[in-house]
């Protein structure tokens, strides 16, 4: 009977892996082009039919590995519309979220508990999402300040678990990915001389957005001694 591949090769040949796809990514798709809503939108449009489906896959990859999606999202209501925009923009940013999540609960998890696990802001922060983990995540994720790619990281670090984060991450991104796909269509509509009442809407609806945060207060999280403590769970 073949004795199973140890825990340390098996990280090895995922890490093996991992490197080969970001050389794939940047060899294929060059950093640049990922920056360039014009270039996307076209290519989109020439893929026809397929174009979806590339978009999502495209969108999953580039948010795994911590590239940022906002350019995508307005490219992809350029291309798609309003609500096939909103939709595939949605599935491949949560894919992405939780590649990401994924990527750092897997191999940085235990050496950041190692290096970081005693200090008091990291344990205060594990308290606090452990305690309220939907209402955190829905937070975090609702305000377009935060920065997407490196709190999926993050997230791969803390106790929540991934049905939780997961669907967290999905209604809580609703917002902002509505108003990056409505930039994206109401800019398409003004650059080809129509009207521009539609974008500088989306815009405001961004405005608002950022500043809501800010002005809604918080109710402090009050943490007491004999909280439990939850234990790490990939799955509930």
């Amino acid at each position: 009977m073949q004795k199973p591949m140890p825990i340390r090769s098996y990280k090895t040949a995922l890490w093996i892996a991992l490197a080969a796809v970001i050389g794939a990514v940047c060899l294929y798709i060059p950093i640049a082009f990922l920056s360039n809503q014009a270039a996307l939108v076209t290519e989109l449009n020439h893929l026809g039919a397929n174009a979806a489906f590339f978009f999502v896959v495209g969108f999953a990859i580039i948010t795994t590995l911590g590239f940022p999606g906002n350019l995508s999202t307005i490219a992809g209501g350029a291309v798609f519309g309003l609500f096939w925009g909103t939709l595939w923009s949605l599935i491949g940013a949560t894919l992405g979220a939780i590649g990401a999540f994924l990527l750092a609960r897997f191999f940085v998890y235990d050496w950041a508990m190692r290096r970081f696990g005693q200090k008091p802001l990291l344990q205060r922060l594990n308290r606090a999402i452990a305690h309220r983990p939907v209402n955190f995540i829905l937070a975090v994720r609702f305000s377009p300040l935060s920065p997407f790619s490196l709190v999926n990281f993050l997230f791969g670090l803390t106790p929540v678990d991934l049905k939780t984060y997961t669907i967290s991450t999905f209604f809580g991104i609703i917002p902002l990915t509505i108003a990056h796909t409505w930039l994206g269509v109401a800019g398409k509509e003004a650059l080809s001389g129509g009207d521009r009442v539609p974008f500088f809407l989306a815009l405001g609806m961004l405005t608002l957005l950022s500043v809501l945060p800010l002005l809604v207060k918080q109710k402090p999280v009050v943490q007491t001694a004999n909280h439990p403590r939850r234990s790490l769970r990939l799955f509930k």
